[in-house]
């Protein structure tokens, strides 16, 4: 049979990970343009663009994008921001943040998720109070210096850092990410990640390998789902754990 098959299933699987990427891009650029469509006017739709911008996002998708939010493609389906929440195997706590413009489609994915992988979607405000919604940024250290990235934080509304051997975690409030991220970018320090994370409060440990398994697979297809924007749990799996889990996976995937 050779390697056709499996060469072609890992091609489809790059460009429907980059697909998505471009969908929620263009989701995130048209919700911003709601409240305008100049981005000099609108820091919301600025930072849009830029994170677009570096995930290779072609002028002419985000273009269309900011028709669609100020409704000069009149043709286009309003684009809502919708939270679900609910539980997976072992208790651990979920929360998935949508962008769609089909709020039937989308609820019906999520609820499937939930329901294939054993867990259970519940009503809004069953775990998020479980968490904290904050700014997360996140710098390569192995590129520079982090003194001088210290330094530039006691300049701004940074609330804690954390620094590991290769990169240095940066927590922000919300509403200080934009300000936080474009004082690194003028230092001509770029950032890895800049987004709003929920941080919980408390983790669940998982120690059984289905539940492992079951949490896991989950957030994948979470992650893969074309209307999830991000995916948070307060789920705690150890890396001699999550690595098994996941030899356990890659050695059931892309089977011909």
């Amino acid at each position: 049979m050779g390697r056709g098959p499996v060469v072609q299933a890992r091609k489809n699987a790059v460009n429907a990970v980059k697909g998505k990427v471009f969908s929620l891009h263009a989701k995130l650029i048209a919700l911003a343009a709601q409240s305008g469509g100049n981005p000099d006017d609108n820091p919301s739709l600025a930072a849009a663009i830029i994170k677009a911008k570096k995930e290779w996002v072609p002028n002419d998708n985000i273009d269309r994008a900011i028709k669609k939010g100020t409704w000069e493609d009149k043709s286009a389906a309003q684009i809502v921001q919708i939270m679900y929440e609910g539980y997976a195997a072992g208790w651990v706590a979920i929360i998935a943040n949508t962008l769609t413009d089909n709020k039937n489609r989308t609820v019906a994915n999520i609820r499937h998720i939930f329901a294939k992988m054993s867990g259970n979607m519940w009503e809004s405000g069953s775990v998020s109070w479980m968490f904290k919604r904050k700014g997360l940024i996140i710098v390569d250290i192995t590129k520079y210096s982090a003194d001088t990235i210290e330094e530039l934080l006691m300049e701004t509304e940074a609330e804690d850092y954390s620094i590991e051997w290769d990169s240095i975690e940066i927590i922000c409030a919300p509403e200080h990410l934009t300000d936080i991220q474009t004082t690194l970018e003028k230092a001509d320090i770029h950032t890895e990640v800049a987004e709003i994370d929920y941080i919980p409060d408390t983790e669940v440990e998982v120690t059984d390998f289905d539940n492992a398994l079951k949490v896991t697979k989950m957030l994948q297809a979470f992650e893969e789902d074309e209307d999830v924007e991000g995916v948070y749990s307060n789920g705690n799996i150890s890396p001699e754990l999550q690595k098994e889990v996941d030899e356990f996976i890659e050695k059931n995937t892309f089977k011909t």
